[in-house]
């Protein structure tokens, strides 16, 4: 079904290739319709047969086009999207909002993009819980909605939380990983449970791609800090959705070096569990949730 280098994710027999493309865009403009749409069929005439979106992340219209349009069937292309907090209560009808978006009949994958429940003004609320939004998600995997459920943004935490009282464990874990937060328990957790990771914010933006360390390396192999970083995700066995709307910067993520042992350390050494794209605000709030909440 995909070529290149795909992950088994065991406890659901569903295979996924490991180098994704990230479809977040802006919401300004066109950035989300039109311009999506043209870097998305860039990153498929390249190869990439992996899109992360999110209902959230206004682009799931322009996934479906960019599929149409780059002439790719389908069953071909592995599609990832997410249920927002502010449809715990209502899974079914949301799943069907993204397909009818999308315009497909099923998706490859359908994540629980939060672990807390909002209601339409961002507010967190109690209900329903976790358990309560799973037994949703498990219903439409049921109903052949899509071909595996998982979660994004859980800790150890709440994944003990939700498979307290499970029919099946989550297939997937989308976190923010890097070599800055390289978060070896809760990927040791994962893989105990056959739960494949997925790094979002792979590269850790500039603030990890200047790091000595990497630069060096990047030196040392005649590649880019990005393709460095990348990487060693791979040698981790971490699903990967580098984001980059630039062909140039598209083709060189998809082409990535073998690092040596020695070097993989290097970049393990540089660990320091430091979040850059979800921080805590000045309240010490994430969208509304505490770092205890989060398990974080």
């Amino acid at each position: 079904m995909f070529s290149g280098r795909v992950v088994k994710m065991f406890n659901s027999g569903t295979k996924c290739p490991i180098t994704g493309i990230g479809a977040w865009a802006p919401d300004a403009g066109e950035e989300r319709t039109t311009k999506a749409t043209e870097w998305l069929v860039s990153a498929l005439k390249i190869g990439y047969r992996h899109i992360d979106t999110a209902y959230s992340y206004g682009t799931e219209k322009a996934v479906g086009e960019a599929i149409k349009e780059a002439g790719i069937d389908r069953e071909d292309v592995f599609v990832v999207s997410k249920l927002p907090t502010h449809h715990h209560g209502r899974v079914l009808e949301s799943i069907q909002e993204s397909l009818d978006n999308l315009g497909f009949k099923w998706l490859d994958m359908y994540l629980m993009h939060w672990p807390i429940a909002t209601n339409d003004e961002g507010q967190v609320v109690d209900s329903p819980t976790i358990r309560e939004t799973w037994e949703g998600m498990e219903k439409v995997l049921r109903q052949s909605k899509c071909e595996a459920i998982g979660v994004s943004n859980f800790s150890i935490k709440n994944l003990e939380e939700l498979m307290k009282h499970t029919r099946s464990k989550p297939a997937m874990n989308q976190v923010e990983m890097h070599p800055y937060l390289a978060q070896n328990d809760l990927l040791a957790f994962c893989r105990k449970h056959e739960i494949a990771v997925v790094a979002y914010n792979p590269s850790g933006t500039d603030i990890v791609r200047k790091d000595p360390v990497i630069v060096a390396l990047a030196e040392k192999y005649k590649a880019t800090p990005t393709q460095i970083i990348l990487a060693w995700h791979l040698s981790r066995n971490v699903v990967i959705i580098p984001k980059s709307v630039n062909p140039e910067h598209q083709a060189e993520n998809f082409d990535l070096p073998t690092l040596e042992d020695e070097d993989i350390k290097k970049i393990d050494a540089l660990d320091r569990g430091q979040r850059i794209c979800n921080k805590a605000d000045d309240n010490g709030l994430v969208y509304g949730m505490s770092y205890e909440q989060l398990g974080w």
